[in-house]
């Protein structure tokens, strides 16, 4: 089956007011942003949105954030993104911030049938225990707190623990970038943007790839497909111009010394 279509707009085809979004990308690393910059000239409002992070102010999920078209998020991870904590504290965003190996395993869970499961992660604390801010009050109280959830005790490997019970999620879209993919949605991933897009097309009743490259089936040896077509059921080529617009989020490094900024050093050194 031919999963390609031809435009941004026809690929976001159908996702309205509302919808639940399971978005890829690690950081600003592989985000749908083609699939985004969409959603945000279409103007879709009150999406949940469960991604890793919210992108930076002005890239990535926080173009959707600062235009006011995410009423909730599912994360693990603030980053850089001032608006986000702005919107959360002040009460404008409902956000509900998950372990990330944990938030992983919901997606995963929830794309292969699973409805809930059991871990350690957040024992003992509020993860388990409820109370974790969702949404602020406009007067800084806490409107929505986070349930309580089961806990009980197994044996696992001789040793008794406590572990919590977190539940599935399923999206109605899952958004991601692939650096390659065939007409029939098989996909391949770069690097860290296979952290969290390929559980994130996995969550996704309806999931739509951008992809880097295009290629024809049987071009991918089947030993290097991440994430097979099974779970895609769109797939938007890019240009190279989109493929090659990317940012990144903290640079680290600081630029060279000019020759003539090292000339100054070295003769203030011998003097």
């Amino acid at each position: 089956m031919d999963k390609v279509v031809a435009t941004p707009a026809d690929a976001v085809a159908g996702i309205s007011d509302g919808a639940t979004l399971s978005v890829g990308g690690f950081g600003l690393c592989g985000i749908p942003s083609v699939l985004i910059a969409e959603l945000h000239r279409r103007g879709v409002r009150d999406l949940e949105v469960v991604s890793n992070n919210c992108g930076v102010d002005d890239w990535g999920l926080g173009i959707l954030l600062a235009a006011r078209q995410i009423r909730r998020m599912v994360s693990s991870y603030v980053g850089e993104n001032k608006e986000f904590a702005r919107q959360y504290l002040e009460g404008e965003l409902e956000v509900e911030l998950t372990p990330q190996g944990t938030l992983a395993e919901r997606l995963r869970a929830g794309g292969s049938g699973i409805p809930a499961f059991f871990t350690p992660t957040g024992v003992g604390s509020q993860v388990a225990d409820g109370g974790l801010p969702w949404r602020y009050a406009t007067d800084g109280t806490v409107a929505v707190a986070s349930p309580a959830k089961e806990v009980r005790v197994f044996e696992h490997d001789g040793v008794e623990r406590e572990y919590v019970l977190e539940h599935a999620i399923v999206a109605d879209y899952g958004l991601v970038r692939a650096w390659k993919g065939d007409r029939h949605g098989n996909l391949v991933f770069n690097k860290s943007s296979r952290n969290f897009n390929p559980l994130a097309a996995m969550a996704g009743r309806i999931t739509i790839a951008e992809v880097e490259q295009l290629v024809e089936p049987g071009e991918i040896d089947p030993d290097d497909v991440h994430l097979p077509g099974i779970y895609v059921h769109r797939v938007l080529p890019l240009t190279p111009e989109q493929a090659a617009d990317k940012r990144i989020e903290r640079r680290t490094v600081t630029a060279a010394p000019s020759t003539s900024d090292a000339t100054a050093d070295a003769t203030t050194k011998e003097s």
